[in-house]
């Protein structure tokens, strides 16, 4: 209760200034509206008693008393009281993902069947499945990046934007890994969600070890996830990819015959979190609750049906 009552407030105060007026025309009905009024000023009370009819009785629910009531119901209920947080749209939603793909010759190889990009976009699929419903967008790089889709929650156009990369559509050919993550991740700081990356590479160019350090060791930067594509018994022994590790600081999944790696990428994903200040931003809408008032309000109404109720200016 304690805690109830200090998260009471009203979420637009300036409404309450009109019960000023309320209050001012019910003191002014008060008093203009008593029709002994004139009596009293020339009778003792003792008198005015004994020749009125029902004068000493109480009326507790006089007409102008109930209007009062009704009116500062109503003010309450347009100041908007409220006592609980709205919860997030988002609170129930898994953060956002970019996926970053290398798309270059040597994803052409056959050692993962059919070949690594193709088994990279297999394994894109399974990470899609895996996270039904959440936003997934996708940046292509070789000796370029290209923010290819922004988060979207449709994995079909994901996966057809996937399935259209080649390496003959790339403009130039090389390893900007490092420029990609650095897309990626503005991409994600634009939607102000959090989020996570998910690099699908096969090696990392030796100059891009260096570069990707800084990026790294960034306060800013989401967290990562290299997905290796390449044969699991190979991926301890590129030094290319051990070094890339290194430097984003990332988490190294390795593929797997069946989906069990995209489930491990997956929750790796889902319990990334929103930036504090995203959080704060929602934990600051409150539910506005004076729609509770709304029967109150009718049954003050329904006095208005008493026979002889009336308030006449």
């Amino acid at each position: 209760m304690s805690e109830l009552l200090s998260d009471l407030h009203v979420l637009r105060p300036w409404w309450l200034l009109l019960l000023i007026p309320a209050v001012a025309l019910w003191w002014l009905d008060r008093r203009t509206g008593d029709p002994l009024r004139p009596w009293r000023a020339a009778m003792a009370p003792e008198l005015l008693a004994h020749l009125t009819v029902g004068g000493g009785a109480n009326r507790r629910f006089a007409p102008g008393t109930l209007l009062l009531l009704g009116w500062f119901v109503g003010i309450v209920a347009m100041a908007g009281p409220t006592w609980r947080r709205e919860p997030s749209l988002f609170a129930d939603a898994a953060p956002p993902a970019m996926i970053v793909l290398r798309v270059t010759p040597t994803m052409t190889a056959p050692d993962l069947p059919p070949t690594r990009l193709e088994r990279a976009r297999q394994k894109i699929s399974d990470l899609l499945d895996q996270r039904e419903g959440a936003a997934t967008g996708l940046v292509a790089y070789s000796g370029s990046a290209h923010l290819v889709l922004p988060p979207t929650t449709d994995k079909e156009v994901v996966l057809t934007m996937a399935r259209a990369l080649s390496p003959e559509i790339m403009p130039r050919e090389g390893d900007q890994l490092a420029q990609a993550v650095n897309l990626a991740a503005r991409v994600l700081a634009e939607g102000k969600r959090g989020g996570s990356l998910v690099v699908l590479a096969d090696a990392v160019a030796p100059d891009q070890a260096n570069a990707l350090r800084g990026t790294g060791q960034s306060a800013d930067r989401p967290p990562t996830v290299l997905w290796a594509m390449l044969p699991p018994d190979q991926v301890a022994q590129d030094t290319s990819l051990q070094s890339a590790i290194a430097a984003l600081d990332a988490r190294l999944v390795k593929v797997t015959p069946d989906p069990t790696d995209a489930a491990s990428v997956a929750r790796r994903l889902d319990s990334a979190t929103a930036p504090a200040a995203t959080a704060q931003g929602d934990e600051a809408r409150w539910q506005d609750a004076g729609y509770w008032l709304t029967p109150l309000i009718a049954a003050l109404v329904l006095g208005w049906f008493r026979r002889g109720w009336r308030l006449a200016a």
